[in-house]
């Protein structure tokens, strides 16, 4: 269990840093990195308790959107400033490491493996944003929406900022 904890608070941090890399605003950096981290976490629970890489990475990306859509919700931000930095833990960097190596290697069935993995787990990761994008947009209340940088209100052709 207490790996669990140092792996999750590695993910906090390399997601943080990440952020920083990209200049994410300074206001957004924690959220970002606690968006990461539990994405990181759902994703090692699930690994540690036997599922499939491609499963786990589905369910960590669709954890992701959910925290990323309250977030952005919650700081009126972008969901991209939360959601990029809330995947990070499920890319899947290793497997595309590996295709690499086993083309330098001339093993074909191993890049064959590395290479069908690598694109279930791209596709996954995909597939839950785009349904946790979709289930905010079906469910969202009233007659607000979100544009890039705020919330709006249409009021009989009135626009009105909050």
């Amino acid at each position: 269990m207490i790996d669990i904890g140092i792996k999750t608070i590695g993910f906090f941090i390399a997601v943080f840093s990440f952020s920083v890399l990209i200049n994410s605003p300074r206001k957004y950096l924690l959220w970002a990195g606690i968006a990461g981290a539990a994405s990181g976490f759902i994703y090692i629970i699930c690994v540690e308790t036997g599922w499939n890489p491609v499963i786990a990475s589905f369910w960590s990306a669709l954890a992701a959107g959910l925290i990323s859509h309250i977030f952005a919700r919650i700081l009126k931000a972008p969901v991209t400033m939360f959601l990029i930095g809330g995947i990070l833990p499920t890319v899947p960097g290793n497997g595309i490491y590996q295709i690499m190596n086993s083309m330098l290697q001339n093993d074909r069935v191993m890049t064959g493996y590395y290479l069908t993995q690598t694109i279930e787990i791209a596709g996954a990761i995909a597939l839950a944003i785009f349904l946790m994008d979709t289930l905010f947009k079906v469910i969202r209340r009233g007659d607000w929406k979100q544009d890039s940088l705020c919330y709006t209100r249409q009021d009989g052709g009135k626009e009105e900022k909050r």
